[in-house]
């Protein structure tokens, strides 16, 4: 699978390890940075990373900051991606079947490595269930 990969300075260690365990899986992965612990602002990486999704050149990405959630909202203004925090594998389970996630984002503050590759497998693996779900997701990029 191609993943666009990317992290602000508070998240770069766990991208850095990441990044390497997807790469040693045979995904093809697209690193937009950081590429240091030298602060940094997060939007810039999560619209690479976002463009990135949203325009097909990856199928989905990965985000890592200090929660998860100021990438996800960032990611989140770019067309056609649905990004999501999570902590959990119920979490990433249900928001790839019910809202097809296309982006993941996760919080180095909260979570080791062993804990973001897991939830990371779960996120690729996991299939969109579509039917009504389907609907749902279709209304999120029209404007009301």
């Amino acid at each position: 699978m191609k993943i666009a990969i990317a992290a602000d300075h508070a998240g770069f260690a766990l991208k850095e390890r990441l990044r390497l365990k997807l790469a040693e899986e045979g995904h093809e992965v697209t690193d937009f940075g950081t590429g240091s612990t030298d602060s940094c602002d997060y939007p810039d990486y999560a619209h690479e990373v976002a463009r990135a999704v949203g325009e097909g050149r990856s199928e989905r990405g990965i985000l890592v900051c200090s929660t998860g959630i100021g990438m996800a909202m960032a990611a989140n203004k770019v067309t056609g991606v649905r990004a999501a925090p999570a902590q959990s594998e119920d979490e990433v389970r249900l928001t790839r079947e019910h809202n097809d996630a296309n982006v993941l984002t996760l919080g180095a503050r909260y979570l080791d490595e062993n804990r973001a590759a897991a939830l990371v497998k779960l996120f690729l693996a996991t299939e969109f269930a579509g039917g009504r779900h389907a609907r749902r997701v279709a209304k999120l990029e029209t404007e009301r």
